[in-house]
């Protein structure tokens, strides 16, 4: 079977599943596990945002949308010579990845009969779902369970470790500027991880909020996860709001692309470092970074 991947998250599953020999076309943002695009087309372009601040990329992107124009385009020349059977794709956010309604249009101008699946998670379960979905699409259906097994015991062992203690409350910042709160199934990886997530509601969008809501909320603490920024960037946004975040707040930067925003296996690594810096442990130092220590209590 040849498998396109339009979105970052579905690659990461095509990989997990060990199907990535199948792979045949990626997007420019497929950036793990090592460098997907090496030897496959790339298939999907997007907004070139190098050098922009954060609020220069959210009034970009809203230009654009109230434009009715494209984030994302799909190479029909290379889509066409890559002759996939089965395309992964989205309808979750236009701005995280192609809408599948473009890919149907593409699909149909092409003449192409490939079987699509549509991934849009809202929740933590969705996300182990999908991982089961792409698994019976490409014929991997044991591979699939085995791995969400295997995540499963993984989430569970969490649970087991942070049952007893007390919840911190904690607030995701998915974007610093305007401030966005993280939703969908980050507020149940904060509530796996043995955190009380504020502001945000499990399964719903994320949001544009104020500082000012934030500081109402007293969380205990903030995470700073930057939908499409590895660590370093978070910790970047994370510096530039910093005066404007709760002070007793103990301040976290994540890789949001590893461990976040991408509904992929990696989420449940989030779940894990989340645990750990709520509650008193070592955070992967290569995931996670201390920006500002606060006041929260153990137990």
């Amino acid at each position: 079977m040849r498998i396109a991947s339009l979105l970052p998250s579905a690659t990461e599953i095509v990989h997990a599943l060990g199907l990535q020999d199948q792979l045949v076309g990626v997007t420019f943002e497929c950036d793990h596990p090592g460098d997907p695009r090496l030897g496959r087309a790339v298939l999907v372009g997007g907004l070139d945002t190098h050098g922009l601040s954060s609020a220069e990329i959210d009034a970009l992107v809203k230009r654009k949308a109230a434009a009715g124009e494209n984030l994302y385009e799909l190479d029909e020349t290379a889509f066409r010579a890559a002759e996939p059977d089965l395309v992964l794709t989205q309808d979750l956010c236009r701005v995280c990845a192609l809408p599948s309604a473009e890919v149907d249009d593409a699909l149909a101008r092409l003449g192409c009969r490939a079987t699509v699946v549509t991934l849009d998670p809202h929740r933590l379960e969705d996300i182990l779902d999908g991982v089961l979905a792409v698994g019976a699409a490409a014929g991997a259906e044991a591979r699939a369970a085995s791995v969400v097994a295997g995540l499963r015991a993984r989430l569970g062992a969490v649970t087991t470790a942070v049952a007893a203690r007390r919840r911190p409350a904690t607030f995701v910042l998915e974007w610093p500027d305007p401030p966005f709160l993280a939703g969908h199934w980050v507020p149940d990886l904060v509530t796996a991880a043995g955190g009380d997530p504020v502001l945000a509601r499990a399964g719903q969008r994320s949001v544009e909020t104020t500082f000012e809501a934030v500081a109402a909320a007293r969380p205990e603490v903030v995470v700073v996860a930057s939908c499409g920024f590895d660590l370093d960037g978070s910790a970047e946004h994370a510096a530039a709001v910093l005066d404007r975040l709760p002070a007793g707040a103990a301040v976290w930067a994540v890789d949001a692309n590893a461990v976040m925003v991408r509904p992929g296996p990696r989420v449940v690594d989030g779940v894990e470092v989340l645990a750990a810096l709520l509650h008193g442990g070592t955070p992967d130092a290569a995931l996670a970074r201390l920006v500002r220590a606060g006041s929260v209590q153990p137990g």
